[in-house]
């Protein structure tokens, strides 16, 4: 029974390694995005004056002027010293544009390409495996899944069968030939990365299958369903190109004046409410406020899904919005994130230990026959 545990193990393992691999790289490179790019790019910085932000309506006129035919999604703003961002987004156009500018003077300081970016090449990666979403994001998926399974065998391989070897379980033997040390670096890394590996395959297929984030949901919640995201009506419909966005953020300032971002979005069309968004904590995103506004009378809607205010917010909503921050670890803060990235790369080490171990057994038997010829 072990054996075939080990022949099960050993070939999910090398059908999903070279997958494991990329995901969990680039999961460790981008999990310190932010930081890198704040160091990076100075145009997201301005010098602190002693004045307000300009309104929304303002910075989007100047940034249509150097990213003309785009769409605008939203306009962010963030504590002081940093720029605001007037987001593009078209799916369907696919552009994914931030223009920073600053928010005292309006003047543009820089334009970031996220779809065309390295992090963003490396979030493609993440997902897609650089393929097209429908087909690379169930490969990704479909091997997190097989991956889960590939774990939990080799912690059952891993668990010693009798107490006089069980310390040695613990431990890589450094002063040995290289394949008992690769053998050790394979098991020993396995076992205290299995923690890290189920809580990052079990977040990562939150977004990987409808039925799993469903399944997850339905168990936190005692038995609900998900409410899909949807944006409410306004009773009091306008005219898109008069959208209240000015009054929106005034009236977000005033509700969240410690917030270190507000964001508002620009309506779809002259029916739904503008969606505002306040986060008391920029490192994280589950603490976010979203709020509702209608474009004329500026009454908040309320809605029933996650994505509402955090403290009408039920368990199982609260545990969808940590869902992304417990991934990458930034709900540990800065040591968090450092954990979870130094994580990724030893879980991405597994597959090339594992493939060590089966070249070496081969290389062994191979050579052993070759003697006996």
């Amino acid at each position: 029974m072990r054996n075939k545990l080990r022949k099960l193990h050993l070939w999910l393992g090398m059908i999903t390694g070279p997958i494991v691999f990329i995901v969990a790289l680039t999961g460790a490179i981008y999990a310190f995005q932010e930081e890198i790019q704040n160091s990076t790019q100075a145009y997201r910085f301005t010098r602190i004056q002693d004045k307000k932000f300009l309104p929304p309506s303002v910075l989007i006129h100047a940034a249509n002027k150097v990213n003309r035919n785009k769409k605008v999604h939203a306009v962010m703003y963030h504590e002081k010293g940093k720029a605001a961002k007037v987001i593009y987004y078209s799916y369907e156009q696919d552009y994914y544009d931030f223009v920073y500018v600053n928010p005292y003077t309006a003047k543009v300081l820089g334009i970031h390409d996220v779809t065309h970016s390295f992090f963003g090449w490396i979030l493609d990666g993440h997902f897609n495996l650089w393929l097209p979403q429908p087909v690379g994001s169930v490969i990704v998926a479909t091997s997190t899944l097989i991956f889960m399974l590939v774990i939990i065998l080799g912690l059952i391989l891993w668990w010693p069968r009798n107490k006089h070897n069980r310390s040695q379980k613990f431990k890589v033997k450094w002063k040995s030939k290289w394949r008992r040390k690769n053998y050790d670096l394979h098991s020993v890394v396995g076992f205290y990365a299995i923690i890290f590996a189920l809580l990052f395959a079990t977040t990562g297929l939150v977004w990987g299958f409808e039925w799993f984030k469903n399944a997850v949901y339905f168990t936190a919640s005692g038995g609900q369903k998900i409410v899909p995201y949807s944006e409410p009506i306004s009773k009091v419909s306008g005219d898109p190109n008069d959208a209240p966005i000015d009054r929106v953020w005034t009236e977000m300032n005033k509700r969240y004046p410690n917030a270190e971002w507000i964001e508002v979005h620009i309506p779809h069309d002259s029916i739904h409410c503008v969606a505002a968004n306040a986060n008391p904590d920029a490192t994280t995103y589950w603490k976010t406020d979203y709020l509702y506004f209608d474009q004329k009378t500026l009454e908040t809607r309320p809605v029933k899904h996650q994505y509402g205010k955090l403290s009408e917010s039920k368990f199982a909503d609260t545990l969808m919005r940590l869902n992304y921050d417990v991934h990458v670890g930034s709900v540990f803060g800065f040591p968090g994130k450092l954990i979870m990235c130094l994580f990724s790369l030893l879980i991405a080490s597994l597959p090339i230990t594992g493939f060590l171990i089966w070249y070496g057994r081969k290389y062994k038997v191979g050579k052993m026959e070759r003697l006996k010829d």
